[in-house]
């Protein structure tokens, strides 16, 4: 098994030499990453870095041009269709600045929707959801729809969701990018409850300087490529 040497976890996401182009306009110019299980890890530089594009890109959503993505035991370089998809609804959580919940729907089904794509009975994913619901201090919210709650609610339901099906990594870009200071604060310490509680790997895209300097490690990026990596002494666990 390959270990992240300066923490010496095993490493859970490899990339390697992650080039993006969209038209004429390069966006990532070779990209070499590895982060280990249950770190978090925050992903900073100015806008038009890449940052965002390499999330995507790491979480499946999007292909590179050229490169290899090893996500735990799969190389999603190799998975294509309805392959691809089921491996990112069963290994991988998403949370999004702007939240997007299904407005028709209740935090509760929102809370369900990636369970029910993956075809867990009825009962069993209510079961996870509400459960999750009570963790993240919303169990008096559960037949809200998103418009009843506020900002910092709508976002742990949004967490709530990425959890469901148990993922290994869960990828945020800009998680609090919409809220206020006192939500955001809220969110940075239950990122780090949740790795504790739940042993998820965060990836997180972040200007917040705040949550960036909590992470285990932060990555800058500068014109499409990584330009240092400030690790730190921390290691889960100890």
């Amino acid at each position: 098994m390959r270990i992240l040497f300066h923490l010496s976890i095993p490493i859970l996401i490899s990339a390697r030499n992650i080039q993006k182009s969209y038209g004429n306009l390069k966006v990532l110019k070779g990209v070499d990453l590895d982060i280990g299980a249950a770190e978090i890890v925050s992903i900073v530089g100015k806008s038009g870095a890449g940052k965002s594009t390499l999330l995507h890109i790491l979480g499946t959503l999007d292909r590179p041009d050229s490169g290899s993505l090893r996500i735990g035991d799969a190389e999603t370089s190799q998975l294509s269709g309805d392959k691809l998809a089921d491996f990112r609804n069963q290994h991988i959580g998403f949370v999004f600045q702007f939240h997007h919940l299904l407005p028709e729907f209740t935090a509760l089904e929102n809370v369900c929707i990636p369970a029910w794509i993956r075809q867990t009975p009825e009962q069993e994913a209510r079961k996870r959801a509400l459960e999750l619901l009570d963790y993240l201090g919303l169990s008096e919210r559960v037949s809200h729809k998103p418009t009843q709650l506020s900002g910092g609610e709508q976002q742990r339901v949004a967490i709530a969701r990425a959890l469901i099906n148990r993922p290994a990594v869960i990828f945020a870009d800009e998680p609090t990018g919409n809220l206020d200071s006192a939500s955001s604060q809220d969110l940075h310490q239950l990122l780090f409850r949740l790795r504790t509680d739940f042993g998820q790997t965060f990836v997180i895209v972040t200007h917040n300087n705040e949550l960036a300097g909590m992470s285990d490690r932060v990555l800058v990026m500068k014109d499409g490529i990584l330009i240092n990596d400030q690790a730190k002494s921390y290691v889960h666990g100890a």
